[in-house]
């Protein structure tokens, strides 16, 4: 029976960890930082919750059903589920976050050296994209591209960066702003979020799990234990790099007081820190945390869509790589905007369905609990992505006083009430009729 070897773990959960960090991971830890004040801690421990608990019990979850996001939604049907996974793989694919791959690197790394003309941004998203394809074309090879070679240099990157932020602090922790004061932890919550890890998880847990059968591991047991492994490997790596970003933006408060993202505080702190070098530095070390990224998106994007559309996975490849490139020349900004509804809407029944999946067992017929638990969590989740839009005034006076609606989790009391009443009807149902027959 074929095994890993210690290296080939090690190189996986690098590769894992790689795949994670990318645009979001990197510029939004500093703003929450900066906002946060003396409430830092307790605003990190929210934002730990959904950009790293999240994430790893999303790849256990997968590890367990093999991989595939398919398999996990199986209980609320396959047209409803495979819809769910369409739109997830969409987000964090070719609509959101591979273009902001590109958008983030080239403003953090690229636009303080060429300015930020459409012409600069087209041109550095035009070579990106060309290597995002060009590695994306072999995903067996992804653990000696990604696990061996771009994952240690952009540890090392980071870990400079983490280590600086402890020993070089830019000044002293400046105060707290309003919404962190009043609910430091659900605000940090909701910046986990904008991460979107989760729903990289989602997507990313075939990649994964073909990483592993690319070196001829056949074992599901193996390959579960393998995967969770990684998984755990990445999250210690994810909560490392956010922990030293968290304290980065919290000493910045001298030297960035009015940056407006973390983008802003970063570049600032580089600067501060590294001089001439620091903008170089930052360049190098945004490019490969997104190209990365980018490229672990892609391929799985592709080799999602391959299975559903009558396309091979090489030309889809193709495709994707070139709509993002499209996409992310809309600008850091707009893409952010249309990201920021969607995800709040998308994020819930992702939560729902992840959570309730390693308690399957206990229901008569899951389709019962899943169905009824993730819709309340979807139309709810709706709420809280209207109620943060321009569209606002539309909803009436009571959907703002709803439980936790000032915190954005509007969802989370009537997703528990609906899985109350779930239960209770699983319970008086009794087994489903296929079992009895």
């Amino acid at each position: 029976m074929k095994v890993l070897k210690g290296q080939d773990i090690l190189a996986l959960g690098f590769m894992t960890f790689a795949l994670f960090v990318g645009a979001g991971n990197i510029i939004f830890p500093p703003i929450v930082g900066l906002q946060s004040g003396p409430h830092v801690w307790m605003a990190a421990l929210g934002f730990l919750v959904t950009a790293v608990g999240l994430p790893v019990i999303t790849v256990v979850a997968l590890a367990k059903v093999g991989g595939g996001m398919d398999a996990l939604s199986s209980p609320i049907g396959k047209f409803f589920g495979g819809l769910l996974a369409a739109v997830c793989y969409l987000s964090v694919g070719p609509l959101f976050a591979t273009p902001r791959t590109a958008t983030v690197s080239f403003e953090v790394g690229v636009a303080p050296l060429t300015g930020e003309s459409p012409l600069a941004l087209f041109i550095y998203s035009l070579v990106y994209f060309a290597v995002v394809l060009a590695v994306s074309m072999y995903p067996g090879k992804l653990l000696d591209t990604v696990g061996r070679f771009l994952a240690p240099l952009k540890i090392i990157a980071l870990a400079v960066l983490g280590i600086a932020a402890f020993a070089l602090p830019a000044g002293s922790i400046g105060d707290a702003q309003p919404a962190y004061v009043a609910a430091p932890f659900s605000q940090g919550f909701i910046n986990g979020y904008l991460t979107m890890d989760t729903l990289g998880a989602l997507v990313f847990g075939i990649v994964i799990v073909n990483a592993i059968r690319s070196r001829g591991v056949e074992s599901p047991k193996l390959i579960t234990r393998y995967a969770i492994i990684a998984g755990l490997i990445a999250g210690v790596g994810l909560a490392l790099v956010y922990i030293s970003l968290f304290r980065l933006g919290a000493g910045s408060h001298e030297i960035a007081a009015n940056a407006s993202n973390g983008a802003a505080v970063l570049h600032a702190y580089v600067q501060h820190t590294f001089g001439s070098l620091g903008s170089g530095f930052l360049a190098v070390l945004i490019a490969l945390a997104c190209l990365v990224t980018a490229v672990g998106l892609t391929c799985a994007c592709a080799e999602y869509f391959s299975q559903i559309l009558p396309l091979s996975y090489r030309a889809l490849v193709v495709i994707l790589a070139g709509f993002s490139l499209l996409i992310s020349n809309l600008g850091l900004t707009k893409l952010i905007m249309f990201s920021i509804p969607v995800l709040t809407a998308i994020y819930p029944p992702c939560i729902v369905v992840v959570g309730l999946s390693f308690v399957k067992d206990l229901w008569n017929s899951p389709v019962r609990i899943l169905a009824p638990v993730m819709l309340v969590s979807l139309l709810f989740g709706m709420v809280d992505a209207i109620k943060g839009s321009s569209l606002a005034h539309i909803l009436p006076d009571a959907v703002a006083h709803l439980p936790l609606s000032e915190q954005g989790l509007a969802w989370l009391v009537p997703s528990v009430i609906a899985l109350a009443a779930a239960v209770v009807c699983d319970r008086l149902l009794g087994k489903p009729r296929e079992a009895l027959a």
